[in-house]
């Protein structure tokens, strides 16, 4: 089985990350659009067109199953996607159920982009758990170019984050979601400038989730070596040093499991 997963760039290796350890014995696409990195500034119209086209090119390369995984591609295109195509396709969802289940009389901060924070897949989602009195929401379109240009140090993100960080009092706050993929390489900061008192939580594990759930309830054989094929904007991807990037990422990641 081949699972192709998409992402505007870097931000998806994060749900590819999880997804290798709970899918074994798959195979992997993964495309980073990196010619039309950030999706989350450009119009509606825009983003569409570039998920449709990542979409055609995965499935194009035997994708039995896709994974979208980019908060703002989800938001924008996944009823398109899910019209045009019959194979299985999963999205991402910002984590605001749990944290709206585990607020705890403090309010939420959702982060992301802004064109995913313009939706009304969030909206609607905040409406259908009653949460609109206790939600806030901040787009933060730097940590996008942050992570694009491997800037994961403290020094560098952390004054931006304070300042964005800076109209909110942070302690009337029980939990700030990551509605980025993107934003995930930066939960270490989140957490040193918030402290301990304030989860810092993503979609992630929800969308893996519901990619083995699929897998299982379909009956799809699992039939690979978990190797990875990645792509930039339709071309596979044979530099060393780009290679040598996307498993630095992973290495990051691991190290931050840990």
């Amino acid at each position: 089985m081949i699972i192709g997963l998409f992402d505007s760039g870097i931000g998806g290796i994060t749900v590819l990350h999880d997804a290798l350890k709970i899918v074994k014995n798959a195979d992997f696409l993964y495309y980073a659009d990196t010619e039309n990195v950030p999706y989350g500034t450009k119009t509606k119209p825009e983003v569409r067109g570039y998920v449709l086209n990542a979409a055609d090119f995965l499935i194009s390369h035997g994708a039995d199953i896709l994974v979208v995984a980019c908060n703002t591609a989800t938001s924008v295109a996944i009823e398109d996607l899910r019209q045009k195509y019959t194979i299985p396709i999963i999205g991402m969802e910002p984590a605001v159920k749990p944290a709206v289940e585990n607020h705890k009389d403090k309010r939420i901060l959702v982060t992301a982009t802004e064109l995913a924070l313009k939706e009304e897949k969030l909206k609607k989602l905040i409406t259908r758990l009653d949460a609109e009195d206790i939600v806030d929401l901040l787009p933060l379109p730097g940590l996008v170019r942050f992570a694009e240009n491997l800037m994961f140090d403290e020094q560098s993100v952390l004054p931006y984050l304070k300042d964005a960080l800076s109209p909110f009092s942070m302690r009337n706050y029980k939990t700030v979601v990551l509605g980025c993929t993107h934003f995930i390489y930066f939960k270490p900061v989140f957490e040193a400038l918030l402290g301990p008192d304030i989860d810092i939580i993503d979609g992630n594990r929800g969308t893996v989730n519901k990619l083995l759930a699929t897998i299982t309830d379909l009956s799809i054989p699992l039939e690979g070596t978990n190797q990875i094929t990645y792509y930039q904007s339709g071309s596979q991807v044979t530099d060393e040093n780009i290679l040598l990037n996307f498993s630095s990422l992973m290495t990051k990641l691991n190290d931050m499991d840990k």
